[in-house]
């Protein structure tokens, strides 16, 4: 089988490079626990370690109970220094999450009361107006809709309520930053992400944020593909919905755990994921606004912890095999300006690109059952090929290369036609 850039590939997304119209970061935890984590975040090495990603945001709480101390004092204080010094290290403009009830107000678990809600509005304005300068996202809540399964008062017309009242006032005091709405965490059957479009709050946001996870599937859909594909369908719900199939969606958390629990992955699987979807978010269109990869760091220590597993470092900072493909797959497409996804055989993904100077493509297999090989057709004297974090040289243009779920990068100077030809292994 051979295959060519079809000419619709030069159907240009974007005049811009992607690093320029897609925020990519990682979740963080600055913002809670008080001045001192225990889930061992210290601002300085995560700002270091973002860096060495090449992340461009990063996303964290700003819990009210944390921002309004007794006797309604609002502002950043110690409590919150952590996170403060990581929003003035200046990675890019951050993720902010407005944020859970606060214990001296009544009713506030979520807001539920007009008293309440208003104590919210008091909270967000202060925080918007404190942040605007670097441009944040403002999202609203995380997850509200998996407590909606455990407190009927996490309902849609109580979220509807707060959004709508919390809009105003955040884009009056930091008119550059995104309001959004969601923080959608799992919704089987997209029960609640349908009634949430249905009551046009999508109107008034500046777009809707979704978590997606599937480490607790069937081990073989615990793949970058089956996180794609479920984001992709979203994406439709949405168009259809606001009839505007760009409208801005933030996939605000997305990650695969490690360690010795039931639903936990290999390290290399998760890096092979994370690698893979970076490298499709430059075929996304101009809906995808930001990808955040969950989390900078293992949050704690006990391998049967799913929660303590989330990092892409471990718990003592040392790096596990996803800040290498990280690095290296946004560092490879991250000056694109215009790409596709392809399939050229029953599970092998090509993603073509083009930056000016270059003409690149990344090849990987879905899942690890496949077994294909793949080779540059024709003579490309200048093309290089590598996997994503392989030590030493790769092989030699012509040669076949067997194809895994770790990425194939391969990058030839200026424009060039870049075939190949692909063919089952026996």
């Amino acid at each position: 089988m051979t295959i060519g850039l079809s000419s619709a590939a030069a159907s240009a997304q974007n005049a811009q490079p992607l690093d320029q119209r897609l925020l990519f970061g990682v979740g963080t935890h600055q913002g809670l626990g008080g001045s001192i984590s225990n889930r061992g975040y210290v601002p300085a090495i995560s700002v270091k370690q973002m860096k060495e990603l090449g992340a461009t945001s990063f996303r964290d709480d700003l819990p009210w109970s944390d921002f309004e101390l007794p006797g309604r004092q609002l502002g950043f204080n110690p409590l919150l220094g952590r996170l403060d010094a990581q929003i003035k290290a200046n990675i890019g403009p951050p993720a902010i999450i407005l944020a859970f009830g606060h214990h001296l107000v009544p009713n506030s678990t979520p807001p539920t009361t007009d008293e309440a809600r208003q104590r919210f509005v008091n909270y967000a304005t202060v925080v918007a107006q404190t942040l605007s300068a670097r441009r944040p996202i403002f999202e609203l809540w995380n997850e509200y809709n998996l407590e909606a399964r455990k407190n009927p008062n996490f309902s849609i017309e109580n979220y509807v309520a707060l959004a709508r009242v919390v809009q105003p006032v955040v884009k009056r005091a930091a008119p550059s930053s995104p309001f959004v709405v969601g923080a959608l965490g799992d919704d089987p059957g997209w029960k609640w992400t349908d009634a949430l479009l249905r009551t046009g709050l999508l109107d008034i946001a500046d777009g809707i944020s979704i978590h997606i996870y599937n480490h607790c599937m069937n081990p073989a859909r615990r793949t970058a593909a089956e996180a794609i594909e479920r984001l992709e369908a979203f994406h439709q719900r949405v168009a259809q919905a606001t009839n505007n199939p760009n409208y801005p969606i933030y996939l605000t958390e997305t990650g695969w755990p490690n360690g010795d629990a039931k639903c936990s992955v290999s390290e290399q699987m998760t890096a092979d994921n994370m690698a893979q979807m970076i490298l499709w978010s430059s075929t996304a269109g101009p809906w995808l606004k930001g990808l955040w990869l969950y989390e900078l760091k293992d949050s704690g220590t006990k391998p049967t912890e799913l929660e303590n597993n989330f990092g892409i470092y471990h718990f003592d900072n040392s790096p596990k095999p996803a800040v290498c493909s990280i690095r290296e797959s946004w560092a490879f497409i991250r000056t694109s300006l215009k790409a596709e996804k392809t399939k050229p055989a029953p599970g092998v993904v090509l993603v073509r690109s083009q930056d000016g100077s270059d003409t690149k493509a990344a090849l990987w297999l879905e899942t690890p059952t496949r077994r294909f090989e793949v080779r540059l057709k024709g003579a490309e004297p200048n093309a290089e090929v590598t996997h994503v974090c392989q030590q030493g040289a790769g092989p030699a243009p012509g040669a076949w290369t067997e194809l895994s779920t770790t990425p194939v990068l391969v990058t030839a100077k200026g424009q060039a036609a870049l075939d190949f030809e692909i063919r089952p292994v026996n």
